[in-house]
């Protein structure tokens, strides 16, 4: 029995779909790259913004011809998508045979084999989903990588977010599980753990003991000295001096501060909900390069907030030259009637918000070539993701995250994937570096 799984989204959708694949393994399922060889395909989705969903609905849609064409019986789609549109999804894709929300990853070997118990469009509550343990079986998307999320879902509710809608409120994961866990991966040859929630550095603030993300990371950085580990999804309101200084402490720990602002202006932020002000935000960046100087930093920032004036968006665009962040993603706000801010005045017009964002992300292409100029003739240590060509492989330095970041060309007659190297940088573009073997 075969088959097929495609994940859309975060890293965080990633974990989800690479756990619903350990369990239908356990139940006798083999995998295929190939849908056409596939008797049931599922599309685990995403639909944080607009065109997350359109993503989404054209795999499905894709995907759905290998009914006709190919050996597929059943098309199950989970996640995000169907948790928030509902039954209504079931009359807008009729070629699904089944629907699974968020709170249903639990069911998918049930939703698979067909067994009787679920509706069409089966919509749990994601607040009782059981909290993955130590002993989740996972097939991994790579042998080296792997992400470990400590958290789900979120308790902030920021206008402009349908998580909380679709994830539940903010629950930490059991600490001795999380370290289980980091030690089962790094058993299995993992080099790189990349810690992800949706508010990593909230972690703890919601358990009646003294854990917080400090702890964690402290444990994590012990099972071994021959892993990156990362952390991804943080925030301005709930990162604290005591994560800085871990992570600035520990060699092994990623010097890697991502943490989305969103925006600076007074106005805007209170209209997005968000709980600082553009100076808090100069005093961590401040702190966060006093702390770990040789650290780096990746934010992201949105663009054609309803009531963002050419006055709010020029604060965002100082800032971001002030700062001069590593990475910078700008994303132009997504609008939809379910948002809390679709309810807002004074709607930007979408013109307007598209040169916003163009002007912001050419200045940050300045910035970016001008950072990783200054790595020219530096020896880095290099994570060997893999083999482009003959004698070309694709790695990573420590402040390159996989996915969303630039990456390292590296010439040489051979390299081993998934080990480290030192690598003299020679060359570099905006987002991407070259070197060769030292």
């Amino acid at each position: 029995m075969k088959l097929h799984l495609v994940s859309l989204g975060c890293a965080k959708n990633l974990i989800d779909s690479e756990v619903m694949l350990g369990r239908l393994v356990n139940a006798g399922w083999a995998i295929t790259d190939d849908p056409a060889e596939a008797e049931i395909i599922i599309v685990n989705t995403c639909s944080f913004i607009e065109p997350a969903v359109n993503e989404s609905i054209d795999t499905i849609l894709e995907l759905a011809k290998f009914k006709e064409t190919g050996t597929c019986r059943n098309l199950v789609v989970t996640g995000c998508l169907p948790e928030r549109f509902r039954e209504e999804i079931v009359h807008a894709l009729p070629e699904v045979d089944i629907f699974l929300g968020t709170g249903a990853f639990d069911r998918i070997v049930q939703a698979v084999n067909g067994s009787s118990g679920l509706s069409k469009c089966f919509l749990p509550d994601p607040d009782l989903l059981t909290m993955q343990g130590k002993e989740a079986h996972r097939v991994r998307s790579s042998s080296h990588i792997a992400y470990i999320k400590i958290a789900e879902g979120c308790s902030r509710h920021c206008t402009y977010c349908i998580i909380p809608r679709l994830r539940g409120k903010y629950r930490s994961r059991n600490h001795e599980d999380i370290i289980a866990e980091a030690r089962s991966l790094v058993l299995s040859g993992v080099k790189e753990l990349i810690i992800v929630a949706q508010d990593t550095t909230s972690y703890g603030k919601d358990l009646n003991m003294s854990v917080d993300l400090s702890r964690l990371l402290e444990s994590i950085s012990d099972i071994s000295d021959d892993v990156w580990i990362r952390l991804m999804y943080g925030h301005p309101e709930s990162i604290d001096e005591s994560i800085i200084k871990t992570v600035a402490k520990y060699d092994n720990i990623c010097t890697y501060f991502d943490i989305p602002v969103q925006h600076v202006s007074s106005s805007v932020l209170k209209r997005m909900h968000r709980k600082y002000t553009r100076d808090d935000l100069y005093r961590l960046f401040e702190k966060i390069r006093e702390t770990a100087p040789d650290c780096a930093l990746r934010t992201t920032a949105i663009v054609g907030f309803p009531g963002e004036t050419d006055k709010d968006f020029q604060q965002l665009f100082d800032f971001a030259e002030d700062i001069c962040f590593d990475h910078l993603g700008v994303f132009i706000y997504s609008d939809s009637d379910d948002l809390p801010s679709h309810r807002l005045s004074n709607h930007v017009p979408k013109n307007t918000a598209k040169k916003r964002h163009d002007r912001l992300m050419s200045r940050q292409a300045d910035i970016s070539l001008k950072n990783n100029q200054k790595h020219i003739g530096r020896v880095l240590n290099i994570l060997v993701d893999e083999k482009s060509e003959n004698n070309l492989f694709i790695g990573r330095t420590y402040f390159q995250a996989p996915e969303v970041d630039g990456i390292t060309y590296i010439n040489s007659n051979q390299l081993q994937q998934g080990r480290f190297a030192g690598i003299k940088i020679t060359d570099a573009f905006e987002y991407d570096l070259v070197g060769k073997t030292v």
